[in-house]
This record gives structure tokens, C-alpha cells and sequence, in this order.
């Protein structure tokens, strides 16, 4: 069974993970746009953008973050299996109270 503190230093190591990962995902993004257009990203709450512009922007910055971030959840799962044996719970159930 993981101790507590090796769930604790799983959180703090993909939390970092997570961050890092993003930066880098946005950057890797925003060069890749200015490759496929020729110009900047545009920004979506620009109302001089055209709309189809904006969505096209806001679709592959989406995926892209997604998926950037489902790579790195999986990564983060197998490390955590090889250190500590057991698989990592995903399954936490979040409750909101109204």
C-alpha cells in the first residue's frame, strides 16, 4: 500500500509536472500557428477577430492542452505504479455542496 507521503510527493511531482507541461504545450502551440498561418494566435475576445478564426484557435488550443495533459496523466500513473506497486486512484469523487 503507498504511504501518505508518497501520495503526497505523486501529487507535488505531477502538479509540477502539470505545470511545466503546459507552459511548454502553449509555446509548442502558439510556434506551430504562427508556422501553419504565418501570423500570431489570435485572441479570441478580440471582437475584431472573425469568429471562425477564434474557434479555430480555441479548438486546437483545447486539444492540445488536452491532450498534453492525458499524455502526462498516464506517465504519472506508470511511475507511480513502478515506485510503489499499485496502481493510482483516479477515481476521486469531488462533492459540491449547494
Amino acid at each position: 500500500m503507498a504511504t501518505t507521503s508518497q501520495n503526497i510527493g505523486f501529487k507535488i511531482y505531477a502538479g509540477l509536472l502539470g505545470a511545466v507541461t503546459t507552459v511548454v504545450t502553449q509555446k509548442v502551440l502558439k510556434a506551430g500557428w504562427k508556422v501553419a498561418t504565418g501570423d500570431n494566435p489570435p485572441d479570441p475576445n478580440d471582437p475584431e477577430v472573425p469568429p471562425t478564426y477564434a474557434a479555430m484557435w480555441a479548438l486546437a488550443s483545447g486539444v492540445g492542452l488536452g491532450v498534453s495533459q492525458l499524455v502526462l496523466n498516464r506517465y504519472v500513473g506508470r511511475r507511480f505504479e513502478a515506485v510503489t506497486g499499485e496502481r493510482l486512484d483516479t477515481t476521486q469523487k469531488v462533492k459540491f455542496k449547494i
